[in-house]
């Protein structure tokens, strides 16, 4: 049976090398793979997904009005489809969750959406918000903070490596941007 799993951290935790390695896995089992990614993000190109470590794939690229349940149907038909990855899965609206729901439940497809789970204010995602309610699994990724602890927040930083407390919620950026940390490393800069 299909379900919706949603494998969240902080930045820098492997999300998108797993999904590159779920995929490969697949593939190499002869099955195929419909592989999603947000347009917002492009830094390592248009339609690409790339990790740290320099694997990378082509992907589909979804925006915000995008239905997903129709994009993923009209693959599913020219080709079967055994596995829906997502990268970049905090950027789902709530209707694109749905969507989602839809693929596992009526088409028995398996998806597996990987995102960020808070921002640098501390607050959920849209697309992280209704996966964290609507999906049958819920697995964390790990990754650290400078202590050691483990890292579940983010801290936005300016040109000057300061953390920034105030603006848009969604800025792309990599490790210059941004620092992963723990919940008390956090609250020592953002609410002490």
């Amino acid at each position: 049976m299909a379900q919706l799993y949603f494998y969240y951290s902080a930045m820098n935790a492997g999300k998108s090398t797993s999904l590159l390695q779920s995929s490969y896995n697949y593939r190499e089992r002869g099955m195929n793979t419909f592989v999603l990614t947000a347009s917002i993000d492009d830094r390592a190109g248009v339609g690409k997904i790339s990790s740290r470590i320099g694997i990378e794939c082509d992907a589909q690229v979804f925006s915000s009005n995008d239905n997903l349940a129709t994009m993923i149907e009209a693959a599913h038909k020219e080709q079967q489809q055994h596995c829906i990855l997502i990268d970049e899965s905090q950027f789902l609206s709530k209707e694109q969750v749905q969507q989602l729901t839809h693929v596992v439940d009526n088409l028995n497809i398996p998806v597996l959406c990987y995102g960020i789970k808070n921002d640098f204010q501390g607050e959920l995602f849209s697309g992280s918000h209704y996966l964290l309610a609507w999906a049958d699994k819920l697995v964390e990724l790990k990754t650290i903070c400078h202590c050691g602890r483990k890292a579940n927040m983010i801290l936005r930083l300016d040109d000057q490596g300061n953390p920034i407390r105030e603006g848009q919620q969604v800025e792309i950026g990599g490790n210059e941007s941004y620092q992963s940390v723990c919940r008390k490393h956090f609250r020592a800069v953002l609410w002490d």
